[in-house]
């Protein structure tokens, strides 16, 4: 088996052969370089996929948008639905306020108000700020009403 290109050339083909062109029984290093090439193209092009659809979850701002952008990013990659993916990318970009801490502070208030006895509070109001309830004369049927409705 002869290692030279030249010795199997057809006699009608040119003298002259690119540097690619291997002779028969050697090995094809212009192939084994594609396939690498190849192989780590396909790799990178995967990175780059999965990093495109965890970009909205970079953007997320609490944990619940977080989560609701982690959902809709899912969904648009296990069903090629472009649309979720769009959807959590434009979620994550607003910022929702925070109202947990709001309605923390409303709940702590409610509870210390009830825990506080009938009529408890109204000493502290101020004296301009007197109610209705204080200026007009309530009637026996309205308290007992009330009072129904109090041990219910």
């Amino acid at each position: 088996m002869g290692g030279n290109v030249r010795d199997s050339v057809h006699p009608a083909a040119s003298s002259h052969l690119p540097s690619f062109i291997t002779a028969p029984g050697e090995t094809d290093v212009l192939m084994i370089v594609m396939g690498i090439i190849l192989v780590l193209f396909v790799l990178m092009i995967g990175v780059l996929y999965f990093r495109l659809h965890a970009l909205p979850e970079r953007f997320a701002h609490n944990k619940v948008q977080f989560e609701i952008v982690c959902v809709l990013a899912l969904l648009a990659m296990f069903t090629h639905k472009n649309i979720f993916w769009i959807a959590g990318l434009l979620l994550a970009l607003i910022d929702f306020a925070d109202f947990s801490g709001l309605l923390k502070r409303i709940a702590g208030s409610t509870e210390k108000i009830a825990a506080k006895k009938p009529g408890e509070g109204a000493e502290q109001m101020a004296p301009g700020a007197v109610t209705t309830a204080r200026q007009t004369e309530v009637s026996p049927k309205a308290k007992e009403a009330a009072r129904k409705r109090r041990s219910v």
